[in-house]
């Protein structure tokens, strides 16, 4: 879809740019707004300019750029824990290969969801990290985001048993809602049923579509023989984990570019700053 909005000298001085324009245009479908302007200082907003990146045709007096904002369409992440091979996790979480399968197996056995499924997405999700938060907010081991945890009653999506619990539950409503499609559940769960639905099918996301194929990957062949479980491994770990404070250090535009959870026996996170020298995240 196209839009073009002109704006008088006069109402731009004002700062009078319609909120609901703005809103408009970044709500049809992933697009560059630029804003431009003439001679006179009349403002354009636009998302569509010519090769040379400038309005063309009538709009050729448009010919200084001001802005350009890029407004996607679906809240897909980007993962750095895949890894370069089905395996692979980060050597300072490999200790949490299956230190969570007790967790996973009774929230499998609660909700229905093969076991398999949620471990392969938990490994692909986070990497056994159960501190991991994505650039746009995603949490802990299955990656919540703040929305979706809300939606399924988890209040500490670093607390392992709330996430497991929360994502498993979202898994099982994505099998329900694509008749039990692994594929579909697995790219929804990634960007959204909203999506899903709208290209009746997985997105045409590079990212969507390669992390459906890591998952079901891993699924078929990693997990194949199911998951062994070490007898209050969880628990113990769980327990470490709670009773140690969050420290996250936070970039001047408020988000968080990295969290750390120190031991008892660490001594140089005595700081944000310290925290963040010495993250993995």
């Amino acid at each position: 879809m196209t839009h073009f909005y002109q704006i008088s000298k006069k109402a731009l001085s004002k700062a009078l740019i319609p909120f609901g324009i703005i809103f408009l245009m970044q709500n049809t479908h992933a697009a560059n707004l630029y804003i431009f302007k003439d001679s006179e200082g009349n403002a354009l907003l636009t998302n569509v300019v010519g090769k040379n990146k400038r309005p063309e045709g009538d709009l050729s007096q448009y010919n200084t750029k001001v802005k350009v904002t890029w407004y996607a369409d679906t809240n897909v992440h980007t993962y750095r824990n895949w890894g370069g091979s089905e395996a692979s996790v980060l050597p300072s979480y490999s200790r949490n290969r299956n230190a969570y399968d007790d967790l996973i197996s009774n929230a499998a056995s609660s909700y229905g969801v093969d076991q398999r499924l949620i471990k392969a997405i938990m490994h692909t999700e986070s990497g056994f990290n159960p501190m991991a938060r994505s650039p746009v907010g995603a949490q802990g081991l299955m990656q919540l985001m703040p929305p979706t945890a809300r939606r399924f009653s988890v209040t500490d999506s670093y607390d392992p048993a709330q996430n497991i619990s929360g994502g498993v539950k979202y898994l099982n409503f994505l099998l329900k809602r694509y008749n039990q499609n692994h594929e579909l559940a697995i790219a929804a769960y990634n960007a959204g049923e909203g999506n899903v639905d709208k290209y009746r099918g997985i997105p045409p996301f590079r990212e969507t579509q390669d992390y459906v194929k890591r998952v079901m990957s891993r699924f078929n062949n990693l997990y194949q023989n199911g998951i062994k479980i070490t007898t209050g491994s969880t628990r113990e770990l769980a327990a470490r984990s709670s009773s140690r404070p969050v420290i996250t250090y936070t970039n001047p535009d408020g988000s968080a570019s990295a969290t750390y959870r120190p031991t008892p026996s660490d001594t140089y996170a005595s700081s944000a700053f310290d925290a963040l020298s010495h993250s993995t995240n």
